[in-house]
C-alpha cells in the first residue's frame, strides 16, 4: 500500500513511527510486556507501561526490577530515556500505539479465561481516540480480536469510534491488529530482535501500521491476512511443541518399563540430519503457553462442531506426568524400605524450566501438592524463589530450604535442573535421588532413580 492510498490519520501515525515520535503504551508489564517496553525505549520511542499492579509500578519508578533476567540497571537506563509506568488508564488518550500483553490463563474447567483482556479493553475504551493503533499480543483462540476485543473497544469509547475495516469513515476510526508474542524465557542464543514478528491487521492499513511499528524494533516482520490467521499461528507453534513433548513423554514411560534409556535414544535420533527434531521428556509442562494453548483451540473448535482429538490426547498425557513422578518417588522410597507417608522429600527446582524465575503452570507446584497429600514432609530449594505463596491454582506458603545437610532427606527430587546446582555433589550427599530431567547424566551411583 502506497502512502498516497493511506487515510490521513494512518499516514500521520506511520510517519510518527518512522520518526520514532509515536508514543507507545505497553499494557501488562510482565514477562512479555516489560521486555517489549524496554526494546521500544532502547529504540528511542517515548514509552509508557500500564499495569494494575501498583507494586510493579512503584518498583519500576524507583528504578528496580521484579524479573530476574532484567537487571535493575536496564530499568534505570530506560528511565533516563523517558520510560514511565502508570496504573492510570486515562493516559491511554495520550498514546499513539497501544500494545496489550496481558495473561490469558485457563479457568478451573480448563476453559479460556479472557478476563484480563476484557478488563483491559473496558479500562481502555473510554480513553480511545481516533487514529490510534491497538495491537493484542496475548495468546488466545482465533477470533478473539474481532469477536471480543473490538466490540468492547467500540461500545465503550465515548466518541462513537469504530475499528477501521476498509470502509470505515475517515476521522472516526482506530486501527486494530493481532501480533502473537514469541518469548522464550531463558533463551540466550536468539536475540529478541531476531525473532520474526507475525502481524495480522483487521484491514490493510492496520497491517501496515503494525508492520511499521514492529519493524522498528524487530529485524523481520511476517504479515498474514487477518488477526485470526495470526492468532492461529501462535497456537500452531505451541501445539506442535505440546504434541511432540507428549509423544516423547509417553515413549519415556514405555522405555522405563523396557529398561531402555530414552535420553540415549533421543540423542541418537537427533543425529539424523533431516526429518527429526529432538524434544525432551520431563515432569510435566509449564509456562504461559504450551500447557494452555491447546485447550484454547479445543474449546473454540467445539463452536464448529469439531473435536481436536489429537490435541486433547497430548494434553491428557502431559497433565498426567506429575502423577507419574509421584508414583516413581513412592516406588523408589519403597525399594529403600520407606513409605511415602512421613518421608522427608526435598524438591529441587520449582520454576517451570531451568534458569528462569517463572512459576506459571509449573509442574513442580502440582508435584509438591501431591506429595503433601500423600503424607510426605516436603521442602523445596530454588535459587530464584525464596518464597512460594499463593497463585491462581496453588497456596503453598513455603520458604526456601538451604541446600545443605541433604542426608536428612529420604529423597531428593530433581524437578528443575538449574545450572546453579552441583548435581555430582547433590548425589554424593543424598540418600536417594529421583531425577526427572536427566540432570545426573554421567554420574554413576546406585542412589539415582531415573523418572
Amino acid at each position: 500500500m502506497t502512502t498516497q492510498s493511506l487515510t490521513s490519520s494512518c499516514a500521520e501515525l506511520k510517519q510518527k513511527i518512522e520518526l520514532r515520535q509515536a508514543r507507545v503504551a505497553v499494557v501488562g508489564l510482565g514477562y512479555v510486556g516489560l521486555p517489549l517496553a524496554l526494546l521500544y525505549t532502547a529504540q528511542k520511542f517515548p514509552v509508557t507501561g500500564f499495569d494494575v499492579d501498583e507494586r510493579k509500578i512503584a518498583t519500576l519508578r524507583a528504578g528496580g526490577s521484579y524479573i530476574y533476567r532484567i537487571a535493575a540497571a536496564e530499568i534505570q537506563e530506560a528511565r533516563t530515556l523517558g520510560f514511565d509506568a502508570t496504573s492510570d488508564y486515562s493516559r491511554i488518550s495520550e498514546m499513539d500505539a497501544i500494545i496489550i500483553c496481558v495473561p490469558t490463563p485457563l479457568n478451573e474447567y480448563q476453559e479460556p479465561d479472557l478476563s484480563y483482556i476484557t478488563g483491559t479493553a473496558k479500562s481502555m475504551a473510554p480513553h480511545l481516540r481516533a487514529g490510534q493503533l491497538v495491537v493484542l499480543e496475548s495468546t488466545t483462540y482465533p477470533g478473539t480480536t474481532e469477536e471480543v476485543l473490538i466490540p468492547i473497544l467500540e461500545q465503550g469509547n465515548r466518541s462513537g469510534l469504530k475499528a477501521a475495516h476498509g470502509s470505515a469513515s475517515e476521522g472516526g476510526e482506530f486501527y486494530v491488529a493481532f501480533s502473537p508474542e514469541r518469548e522464550d524465557p531463558g533463551n540466550q542464543t536468539v536475540a529478541r530482535r531476531d525473532i520474526p514478528k507475525v502481524v495480522g491487521g483487521l484491514d490493510a492499513q492496520a497491517s501496515e501500521l503494525a508492520a511499521a511499528m514492529y519493524g522498528a524494533i524487530f529485524n523481520r516482520v511476517v504479515p498474514v491476512s487477518t488477526p485470526a490467521a495470526a492468532e492461529m499461528t501462535k497456537l500452531l507453534e505451541n501445539i506442535y511443541r505440546c504434541v511432540n513433548i507428549a509423544l516423547v513423554n509417553e515413549l519415556k514411560l514405555l522405555c522405563l518399563r523396557m529398561g531402555v534409556d530414552i535420553w540415549e535414544v533421543i540423542a541418537a535420533a537427533a543425529t539424523k540430519p533431516f526429518g527429526f527434531q529432538p524434544f525432551y521428556p520431563g515432569p510435566g509442562l509449564g509456562g504461559h503457553c504450551i500447557p494452555v494453548d491447546p485447550f484454547y483451540l479445543s474449546w473454540k473448535a467445539k463452536e464448529w462442531d469439531f473435536r481436536t482429538r489429537f490435541i486433547e490426547l497430548a494434553g491428557e498425557i502431559n497433565i498426567k506426568m506429575p502423577y507419574h513422578v509421584i508414583e516413581s518417588v513412592a516406588k523408589a522410597l519403597n525399594q529403600n524400605k520407606k513409605a511415602m507417608n512421613g518421608s522427608r522429600v526435598l524438591v529441587l527446582g520449582v520454576a517451570y524450566k531451568k534458569d528462569i524465575d517463572d512459576l506459571r503452570e509449573s509442574p513442580a507446584l502440582t508435584i509438591i501438592e501431591l506429595l503433601q497429600q500423600a503424607g510426605a514432609e516436603v521442602s523445596y530449594n530454588d535459587p530464584y524463589f525464596p518464597f512460594i505463596g499463593k497463585g491462581r491454582k496453588y497456596d503453598l506458603q513455603m520458604k526456601r530450604t538451604p541446600l545443605e545437610n541433604l542426608g536428612q532427606y529420604d529423597c531428593v527430587l530433581i524437578v528443575t535442573d538449574h545450572s546453579d546446582y552441583d548435581f555430582k555433589k547433590i548425589v554424593q550427599e543424598s540418600q536417594l535421588v529421583v531425577d526427572t530431567r536427566n540432570a545426573t547424566r554421567g554420574i554413576k551411583s546406585s542412589k539415582i532413580v531415573p523418572c
